[in-house]
């Protein structure tokens, strides 16, 4: 048993020193093969850095000769184009020559010519001294005959044709004064009737109330409340007063601000279709349909100004004309009325050959102060302008905002097509509504102020307060002072008064003579 084991330490030795002898063996022989591999692998990297260094150094060969080639081929090209320059300037240099030989020949010539002009010169002269002698003796004799200096009979004849000048030329601008006048007429009454029946309009349907249908009187209870609570907080939530009287299935809405009408109009429409009236359900719907209202405006005023082709106008001023549809003047709608003015504009300024754009532009935005939603205290043009400034408008729309009812000076050829659009689309039949009160009341000052005047017997305003007759006093008022009272009636009409349109003045004056055959 001990030999067994000695054996098989002997053989775990030997086994350790063969592994041994046998693992150096491969280490070296993989050292060896790695080292050939290095070896190997730098020739390689050798060999192919010089193929790449005589690859660049070919490429730098061909470059310095690509180089070479086309350096030559520039020089070549400067000599050829310096040779064409010599050649050009050899033949300059010819003409130049050439040129010269034949002035030399022709200074020659000229020489010459003015030689024998010299002679004839003097010839001339003398011949001049001698006509001029023989004028010197006609002027002695025609003195003589008419007994007046030449310097008196010039200033004679000076002043009679300066005096036929002047009349013919005063004759001349009479009449191109009288033509222009009558040709200005014709051309503006052309321009504006143009105008008019280029534009379709519509006649004026505004009021400050609006009506909402109801299916019975059970739905007016339910919109009533318990002591009312829903109306007051309907009137609370819109600010828009609430009628409910014995008008079977209606409730009046009572406003002056269009806006609110129909906010409150079309939250009472949606409540009554819910059937959920209480206060906060009404506080909730109203919210609803302001902010409906106010997408709606937007949307108006961006379709408008698409309509009407205007372009880059700030979202403000779009909003402010969408509210316009929401807004009447007496009785005529604020929207349609400034969509009329801006096609009005444009034709008019179409056919006076100004700027379209500006002057369409200029109309839409004209009633822009009336819509704010502050309402400052100040007149609605001034307030446009203002606006129109501050959102960056060109000067001469700003200007002819400001100015359409003279309440700044004009500075352009807009400004005064704004104000005669204006007249026209509010002076027209149907566009405007006025209350029976206050037409009565226009004409009655319109009599007054024509009564005022001393020598007046009678006043009639007629034709809708368009035309004021006055009959004077023969006795006191002569024709002359007829015309003079005229035009100061038109004046202080213009001054004192708001009327649309114009007001035609006619004074009558007239004689009679009254005999009795008895």
């Amino acid at each position: 048993m001990m030999e067994i084991i000695l054996y098989i330490l002997i053989g775990l030795v030997v086994g350790v020193v063969i592994g041994r002898f046998l693992l150096r063996k491969l280490l070296k022989g993989q050292e060896i093969a790695a080292q050939n591999k290095v070896k190997k692998m730098l020739k390689d990297a050798e060999s192919k850095a010089e193929i790449l260094r005589k690859d660049k150094l070919l490429e730098a060969k061909e470059k310095f000769l690509q180089m070479k080639a086309d350096h030559e081929q520039e020089i070549n090209s400067k000599n050829n184009n310096i040779n064409q320059r010599e050649n050009s300037i050899k033949q300059k240099e010819q003409s130049i020559n050439q040129k010269l030989e034949n002035m030399s020949r022709k200074e020659q010539e000229l020489d010459g010519v003015r030689k024998n002009l010299e002679k004839q010169t003097e010839i001339a002269v003398k011949k001049q001294e001698e006509v001029d002698a023989i004028k010197n003796q006609h002027i002695v004799q025609l003195e003589s005959i008419a007994g007046l200096s030449a310097e008196e009979a010039k200033n004679q004849l000076v002043d009679s044709l300066r005096e036929e000048a002047r009349t013919k030329a005063m004759s001349q601008i009479k009449d191109i004064v009288d033509e222009a006048k009558l040709t200005a007429s014709k051309e503006a009454k052309k321009v504006v009737i143009q105008t008019i029946q280029r534009t379709a309009t519509e006649s004026a349907i505004e009021n400050t109330v609006s009506i909402f249908n109801i299916e019975s009187d059970e739905i007016k209870g339910r919109v009533i409340g318990r002591e009312g609570r829903n109306i007051r907080a309907l009137e609370a939530a819109t600010g828009i007063e609430i009628i409910v009287d014995d008008t079977p299935e209606a409730i009046i809405l009572s406003g002056f601000d269009p806006v609110r009408r129909e906010i409150a109009r079309l939250a009472l429409h949606r409540l009554v279709t819910d059937g959920r009236i209480h206060p906060a359900r009404i506080e909730e719907v109203v919210a609803k349909t302001k902010k409906q209202i106010e997408d709606e405006i937007v949307e108006i005023g961006e379709r408008t100004v698409i309509d009407l082709g205007i372009h880059g106008l700030h979202p403000e001023l779009i909003r402010m004309v969408g509210r316009m549809r929401y807004r009447s003047s007496y009785g005529q709608n604020l929207l349609q009325h400034s969509r009329e003015v801006a096609n009005f504009c444009a034709t008019m300024a179409a056919e006076l050959g100004l700027n379209v754009k500006l002057a369409k532009r200029a109309g839409l935005l004209h009633d822009i102060g009336k819509v704010p939603d502050d309402n400052p205290e100040l007149p609605h043009a001034i307030l446009g302008m203002q606006l129109a400034e501050k959102y960056k408008e060109h000067p001469e729309v700003c200007n002819a905002i400001g100015a359409h009812h003279d309440e700044v000076e004009m500075t352009s050829m807009i400004s005064p097509i704004i104000q005669a659009c204006d007249a026209i689309s509010g002076a027209r039949p149907g566009a405007r509504r006025e209350v029976v009160e206050s037409y009565i009341k226009r004409l009655k000052d319109l009599e007054s102020l024509a009564l005022s005047y001393p020598g007046v017997e009678k006043t009639f305003a007629i034709q809708a307060g368009r035309e004021l007759r006055v009959v004077v006093e023969s006795e006191r008022i002569t024709d002359a002072q007829s015309e003079i009272l005229a035009a100061d009636i038109s004046n202080r009409i213009q001054t004192e008064m708001t009327y649309p349109g114009q007001i035609k003045v006619t004074v009558i004056r007239e004689t009679r003579s009254v005999s009795y055959a008895k």
